[in-house]
């Protein structure tokens, strides 16, 4: 039997980052996980660029059944803490559009940098660990297929079931609903919506295809390129509608956002060209057949009825759909809902009636916006637990 201070389970970010901090405060860490490499997520984020944090960070940006939990961690280890700590490692960094940051050293170097900076803080990253089972408290015991180990302090840190193509399983979900944790029920985010059958040739037509758009869903609007996929659509605005989607509901889609229909039709009055070719200069041109009818899109626009306008705008400004299902697991960028953070003390990420069972990350019911935010609250989290290691 090997004996730690502190087991973590996962080496992912938050785990790794975790893992640093607390030994850098003397308990000896080691970090078990099943997978063949560490920081497997972190290496493959942002198609490899790694969109490691955002300049706005807020708790408005996460999805939360207890909306102020985030708050106490992200001030407590801030997007500026963050940045300076890759800085002193030599990571530097471009700034995008809504103040995302990606690295210019690859995703793959940063990865290595937690890894690195894990090892020279004297934690143990040992990999090819397959968990068969964990009990306790008092203490816990961890068994694998070719070692058992023991900590007093144990923290889960196994993401959710989302990118199951790199490693990610629902074991931490498992062994919450094991200690007698409530979970908010899980569902696939930042995902790709699936559209009905009946919409399917839309799809097929326009895939590939990409433009400015805002899609609302409830309260919540998202403007940015939305994407036709053969199936339906993604892109950084379906994106993040998904993350607040439900089965069953519509979502309204403005293909042409910040600009006016009927305003656009009465500036060309005087002109005889057809909607249609009006609208192509505003619009992917395959996009209009689906949009607005034949009759009408052949009319000349100085032509066009108060009726056939408004019916335009009606239709490219609030075009309804209900999808038929998310892209599942397996497109989703995160998982929605988790450990219900009811349970943990927001402080010390600690569960509340499991002593020495701390629980941080992704697998915890906080989920962030597309834009850095995930992997913010992976450090944040992981930082604030590792103080109270």
């Amino acid at each position: 039997m090997a004996t730690y201070d502190v087991l973590i389970l996962g080496a992912g970010a938050s785990g790794l980052y975790c893992a640093m901090h607390a030994a850098r405060r003397g308990v000896s860490v080691a970090v078990l996980d099943h997978g063949g490499k560490p920081g497997r997520k972190v290496r493959v984020a942002g198609g490899g660029k790694c969109n490691f944090t955002n300049l706005e960070v807020e708790a408005e940006h996460y999805l939360c059944a207890n909306p102020h939990f985030v708050k106490s961690a992200l001030a407590r280890h801030s997007q500026w803490d963050v940045i300076s700590f890759f800085a002193d490692q030599g990571i530097t960094y471009d700034e995008r559009e809504h103040g995302q940051l990606f690295t210019r050293e690859g995703a793959g170097k940063l990865a290595g940098i937690l890894v690195d900076q894990c090892k020279k803080s004297g934690v143990d990253i040992l990999m090819n660990q397959t968990i068969e089972s964990v009990s306790g408290p008092g203490p816990f015991v961890v068994r694998t297929e070719s070692e058992i180990y023991e900590a007093d302090k144990l923290v889960i840190a196994l993401g959710g079931p989302s990118w199951p193509q790199v490693g990610a399983t629902d074991l931490g979900f498992r062994l919450a609903k094991q200690f007698g944790l409530p979970l908010v029920a899980p569902r696939p985010g930042l995902v790709p919506l699936v559209f009905p059958k009946g919409l399917r040739a839309m799809c097929e037509n326009l895939a590939g295809n990409a433009l400015p758009a805002t899609i609302t869903f409830g309260d919540q609007s998202f403007t940015d390129p939305l994407l036709f996929t053969h199936k339906g659509i993604s892109g950084p605005a379906v994106l993040q509608i998904s993350s607040y989607w439900e089965k069953g509901q519509p979502v309204l889609i403005d293909f042409l956002p910040g600009q006016d229909v009927a305003e656009l039709i009465e500036e060309n009055r005087q002109s005889n060209r057809r909607l249609k070719t009006l609208l192509g200069s505003h619009l992917p041109k395959r996009l209009i057949p689906f949009l607005v009818s034949d009759e009408v899109a052949d009319t000349s626009v100085s032509q066009l009825s108060r009726k056939h306008t408004d019916a335009a705008g009606n239709r490219i400004h609030r075009f309804r759909v209900t999808p038929v299902s998310t892209g599942g697991y397996g497109k989703a960028e995160v998982t929605v809902g988790g450990v219900d953070t009811h349970a943990v003390s927001s402080k010390t990420f600690e569960v509340n009636d499991v002593a020495g069972l701390h629980i941080i990350g992704e697998t915890l019911d906080v989920t962030g916006h597309l834009g850095g935010y995930n992997l913010q609250w992976a450090f944040s989290s992981g930082a604030a637990c590792g103080e109270y290691l």
